[in-house]
């Protein structure tokens, strides 16, 4: 009996194509959630801290800083805007949370495609992720000094030179001390295990949260009914474009899908706490738009990188509030640092125990049931990355990356819908595929409305991944070396 792809012409593609393709059952997947090298994940998390890690990674500087660039497009209706940007989202959000429950572990969308369109494509998923969630935590930190030089400021009176809090090669900027240091500050809590670093994410998400009621109940005695009209002055055309400035905002809700294997009823409370997280989020954006635009003229935001810390020393005619609000933006990206560098260890940890990449990754250490040296490995890289290395178009790339996993997952729905129809599911997307579908098509118009260089450098990305998939992880696959292959069904041929 001749081996696979033997002597008949073509074989070697034949064989090639049946490696790229396996994929790996979803039973499998659930069986071994959690389960690391030399010890396991520990299933910690309630709802409550699930919902805090979604609304960690997504309640960030976006709002302290976005409606200076939003609300110049859409005018008051920027509020509009951020209710399309939300629905935009949404549809993402219902196939995530379908396929939490169904398959609640640690790789996120990465298993979602493995179980369901092949390891090539899990691959290439989870290459857009570590784009996603280690370039976004050293894009986020980079933006501490200047929060944290404005807190000191107007505190006591002292200021980090631009040298060691500037971005790398911007104002002056050589290496980015405060960078550094929130991400190893978020990688002690991490340290310490799921349930720990969940404690100290829900007392940050509740000093933002905090934050932004304040700022709405100090500014709410500055809103003038003229500041709403026009209300729509740069008409739909405005709000659309508003709309997709505002999408990334919202980033991050698929952050609790990372917990699978450390929440304690995932089936149950994985597509809950990411629905809840989307809807806190929305409401808090558009309660917030609402007053700011309402208490300063729409022309008045052009340009303003911090509009709120403005609008309430205007209304109150005290620097106090402002210097209040630095200190909620500085707890604000510590708690995106935390929760998005949590997301990126539990996805490493995954792909490495289906032997992608290296083993060290999935080693969890048997006290704190934490993946100790992935913690360290990726945060010192994140660290340094944010510190000494001027980010430019790959932060800017992150954007594509996320809608790219974003679309994987749409398409992940219905084809899960289509091949284990009688998989039991604790939440499933309303009018599939015709939602699905919505969401995949949403998710390829912010694609393609992102510029040519995101593209290209996305390109490049890509390209480094294949190299290390056929070079490294094709043959390490534990699919290859003796993991059992799903068979395809016949509505899959």
């Amino acid at each position: 009996m001749a081996p696979p792809g033997g002597d008949r012409p073509g074989g070697a593609p034949e064989r090639l194509t049946s490696q790229v393709m396996r994929r790996k059952p979803v039973e499998r997947l659930v069986a071994e959630g959690g389960q690391g090298a030399g010890g396991s994940l520990r299933r910690t998390l309630g709802m409550w801290q699930l919902t805090m890690i979604s609304i960690g990674a997504t309640l960030g500087t976006g709002i302290f800083v976005v409606l200076g660039e939003a609300v110049p497009e859409a005018g008051p209706a920027v509020v509009i805007s951020f209710v399309i940007a939300g629905l935009t989202a949404l549809f993402s959000a219902l196939s995530y949370a379908e396929l939490a429950g169904t398959i609640p572990v640690s790789g996120s969308s990465y298993s979602y495609a493995y179980a369901t369109m092949g390891e090539l494509i899990a691959w290439i998923c989870g290459w857009c992720l570590i784009l996603e969630y280690g370039v976004s935590v050293a894009a986020v930190a980079v933006g501490w000094g200047e929060y944290l030089n404005e807190l000191l400021d107007g505190t006591i009176g002292v200021t980090i030179p631009n040298a060691l809090a500037a971005p790398p090669g911007e104002d002056g900027g050589i290496f980015n001390l405060p960078a550094l240091l929130v991400v190893l500050l978020a990688m002690a809590f991490l340290l310490g295990g799921a349930k720990e670093s969940a404690r100290a994410n829900a007392v940050m998400v509740g000093v933002k949260v905090a934050a932004l009621l304040l700022f709405c109940a100090v500014a709410f005695s500055g809103i003038r009914a003229g500041n709403y009209a026009p209300f729509m002055p740069l008409g739909m055309a405005g709000v659309s474009a508003a709309g997709a400035t505002l999408f990334f905002s919202y980033i991050g809700f698929d952050a609790a899908s990372t917990a699978g294997e450390e929440a304690k009823n995932p089936q149950r409370d994985l597509p809950r706490a990411i629905m809840l997280s989307l809807i806190v989020v929305t409401a808090l954006y558009c309660l917030v738009a609402a007053v700011a635009v309402g208490a300063l003229p729409w022309k008045q935001f052009d340009g303003s990188e911090a509009a709120l810390a403005g609008i309430m020393e205007s209304v109150t005619g005290q620097s106090f509030w402002a210097v209040l609000l630095a200190a909620g933006a500085v707890v604000a990206i510590a708690s995106v640092v935390l929760t998005v560098l949590y997301g990126q260890t539990r996805i490493l940890f995954a792909m490495s125990r289906d032997g992608l990449v290296p083993r060290v990754f999935s080693r969890v250490h048997p006290r704190t049931g934490a993946p100790r040296m992935n913690t360290v490995i990726v945060s010192l890289f994140c660290g340094g990355l944010a510190a000494a290395v001027p980010l430019g178009r790959l932060a800017e790339a992150t954007s594509i990356g996320t809608l790219f996993a974003f679309a994987l997952v749409n398409i992940a729905v219905i084809v899960l819908r289509r091949t284990r129809p009688e998989m039991p599911r604790t939440f499933r997307v309303p009018l599939s595929p015709l939602f699905p579908a919505i969401g995949f098509l949403l998710c390829l118009w912010m694609m393609n409305g992102l510029e040519t260089i995101t593209w290209i450098v996305f390109g490049v990305w890509m390209a480094v991944g294949l190299v290390v998939y056929f070079g490294y992880g094709i043959r390490r696959s534990r699919l290859a070396t003796g993991g059992a292959v799903q068979a395809a069904t016949p509505a899959e041929k």
